[in-house]
């Protein structure tokens, strides 16, 4: 490796990423044990919410997954660049620099449109939150030092999790 930040604390932030995810989600649907804090809609609304969920939800999916295609060998689960690491700027690279976390953000929406549960519907957001408060800006530090200007001009040009629209700002 030639750069490896990877922490306890990082692969705890990991860890409840899976929990709010994969986890809370998986035993409310397979269990009864979160029954308690489920809130009701109208079947309308929940029809609704339901479609605008699993549309948010398959967006989430194509952007982590392309942006997975797109790092192809420069991709890691944390804080690691290897020898051969090179900056990606292309494929949805091109208008954000953190796809996958605009992914999580995503399905961290699309989580509680899905799930009318207080718990299994908002522990993605809250479990997803400190992850990405704490990693991201260690990740941009690491990018900068290894990349330098050529990190700070991708940064200059493209919006964190979100595309920057030109001219606004100006």
């Amino acid at each position: 490796m030639a750069v490896d930040r990877v922490s306890g604390s990082e692969r705890a932030l990991v860890g409840l990423l899976f929990v709010g995810m994969f986890f809370v989600p998986a035993v409310y649907a397979l269990t009864s044990w979160l029954d308690g804090a489920d809130y009701r809609l109208s079947p309308g609304a929940k029809g609704r919410i339901g479609g605008i969920g699993a549309a948010i939800l398959t967006s989430a999916i194509w952007l982590f997954w392309r942006s997975h295609a797109d790092l192809g060998r420069n991709w890691s689960p944390s804080l690691q660049l290897r020898e051969e690491h090179h900056l990606v700027t292309a494929g949805v690279y091109r208008s954000i620099r953190h796809p996958m976390y605009a992914s999580q953000w995503l399905w961290s929406v699309a989580q509680p449109l899905l799930l009318q549960n207080w718990i299994a519907g908002w522990a993605g957001l809250l479990l997803f939150l400190p992850l990405y408060i704490l990693r991201v800006p260690r990740e941009e530090q690491m990018m900068l030092e290894q990349f330098g200007k050529a990190y700070r001009a991708y940064m200059d040009r493209t919006g964190r999790i979100v595309p920057r629209l030109e001219g606004w700002g100006a």
